[in-house]
């Protein structure tokens, strides 16, 4: 139980740190491409095109979003059954990442029983990451959870 509150946790934080994240490089994508050298202006500035940019501070109130309630884990809910690694390395923002892992090769019949004639495979997804080091966003493709899918079969010719 208490792992699971701490996945809901770290979950939770992952995906405000993402919004944060993606918010950021707009605004950097944004004072780049108008030539800004730090600040924020509530001015109107032409860019190419002759059209305005306006450019605010982002202020995100964290009373405003509020968490999912009462949702069952769903990696044990699962005919593909996965856990989590927790990775942590500080030169990143977020510091944490969750990781999926398959428990099974195959997926669980109805009856409980691991099923091999189909395959337990990995959800990716991909991720944007700020690297504190190098000032600069990074891409990962990490697995979120897996899913049950038919295996792959190829014709011998």
């Amino acid at each position: 139980l208490e792992k699971d509150s701490l996945i809901k946790e770290t979950s939770w934080g992952l995906m405000m740190m993402m919004m944060m994240m993606m918010m950021m490089a707009v605004v950097l994508v944004t004072d780049a491409a108008v030539g800004k050298s730090g600040g924020h202006s509530k001015h109107r500035k032409p860019v190419d095109g002759g059209a305005a940019l306006e450019t605010v501070p982002l202020q995100i109130d964290p009373d405003a979003l509020v968490p999912p309630r009462n949702l069952r884990p769903l990696q044990n809910a699962s005919i593909s059954p996965w856990t989590y690694n927790i990775s942590r390395d500080d030169s990143l923002v977020p510091p944490m990442l969750s990781e999926a892992r398959c428990l099974l090769r195959g997926c669980l019949d109805s009856d409980g029983k691991e099923d091999l004639s189909l395959e337990s495979r990995p959800i990716m997804h991909q991720v944007l990451l700020l690297r504190r080091v190098k000032a600069g966003l990074e891409s990962r493709l990490i697995a979120v959870g897996c899913t049950c899918v038919r295996p792959t079969v190829q014709q011998q010719d």
